[in-house]
């Protein structure tokens, strides 16, 4: 199958020797480090705390601006502005909503847009549980429900796009349009299993002690990750830097983050009942040309009727920040086409 053959040019820089030395570094760093914050002083913890952590959150374009909503029995903070046709977008993991902020303008020239952060990260509430896409997924419908919107355009990137799909088959009469960015749906195979296999962080993240090895070393954590599936060297700016840590490093983030993808196969069950009936809804299947663009389009078709498919070229899976030109031109074309 097409699909299968791709896959190992997705990872042909993670041969099973290179995944597992990578990951055995990356916790031995992070126990060693947490070791040592243990042996610091507690000015020098104080020191740490106030550098990463009591960072005022990072504020959007001039025309939005923060506001919060409590859905489902939690607080979900988002950002809003623009006019029009409401668009909502959802991040992923290792960033939060500011992952957009670099499209906000031009896309609010179009949308009326919603950029939340996800239960479990920055602002918005960290409960114990609800972590499954389905659950997720309602957070946003209940906050667009809130803001008096009947019909939204959406699309999500990596645990985003899961709740995007959620989304849409839970809810597919309010959606317009959906793209799915740069990541796979759990239990959708064939896909779903040759890349979980080669992704070693899905089975670090979903270990319930990760969040306790990760706290107070969010910023060792998270630039040592973004690399792995990364192509473009440093594609973030020093803001954007300091945002996606700071997000992370707010109390319990990690911890609640990590716990997306502890709710994976619980995912893979609802989605496995989704997929009995195909969305008919217009998809557009965004892939970065070094990681999901060889195997996305394919995985879209066996859970929506109507794909399009976008590949976003010399860009890893940060491919907002990797080609924000591509992204932002084949997002508009998409969304705005009649």
């Amino acid at each position: 199958m097409k699909t299968k053959s791709n896959l190992s040019g997705v990872f042909n820089f993670k041969t099973k020797a290179f995944t597992i030395l990578l990951s055995c570094f990356l916790l031995l760093s992070i126990i060693s480090c947490s070791k040592k914050a243990e042996t610091a002083t507690e000015e020098n913890t104080n020191a740490i705390v106030t550098d990463t952590i009591q960072v005022a959150p990072a504020n959007p374009p001039e025309n939005f601006k923060h506001e919060t909503a409590t859905v489902n029995g939690i607080k979900i903070h988002y950002v809003i502005g623009g006019k029009g046709e409401p668009l909502v977008l959802v991040h992923g993991f290792g960033q939060n909503w500011y992952m957009w902020n670099r499209l906000l303008p031009e896309l609010s020239k179009h949308f009326t847009v919603i950029a939340p952060d996800l239960r479990g990260v920055g602002e918005s509430d960290k409960p114990e549980g609800g972590y499954d896409k389905k659950t997720m997924a309602s957070d946003i419908h209940e906050l667009v429900n809130q803001l008096g919107y009947k019909k939204i355009n959406l699309a999500g990137h990596d645990i985003g796009l899961m709740v995007a799909y959620a989304y849409v088959a839970q809810y597919e009469d309010s959606v317009n349009k959906v793209a799915l960015m740069d990541a796979l749906l759990p239990g959708v195979e064939p896909v779903w299993s040759s890349v979980s296999a080669s992704a070693w962080w899905f089975g670090f993240f979903a270990w319930p002690a990760s969040g306790d090895i990760v706290k107070g070393k969010e910023k060792e954590f998270l630039t040592n990750f973004w690399p792995v599936v990364g192509h473009v060297k440093e594609p973030f700016t020093p803001e954007e830097t300091t945002e996606f840590i700071r997000a992370y490093a707010v109390p319990g983030g990690t911890t609640a983050a990590f716990k997306w993808f502890g709710a994976f196969p619980q995912d893979g069950k609802d989605n496995l009942i989704f997929m009995k009936r195909k969305i008919k809804t217009p998809l557009l299947a965004m892939g970065g040309e070094y990681f999901a663009a060889a195997f996305l389009k394919d995985h879209s078709k066996l859970v929506a009727e109507n794909v399009t498919e976008s590949k976003i070229a010399n860009s890893g899976h940060w491919l907002v920040q990797e080609n924000t030109a591509q992204v932002q031109k084949d997002l508009l074309d998409f969304f705005l086409s009649k």
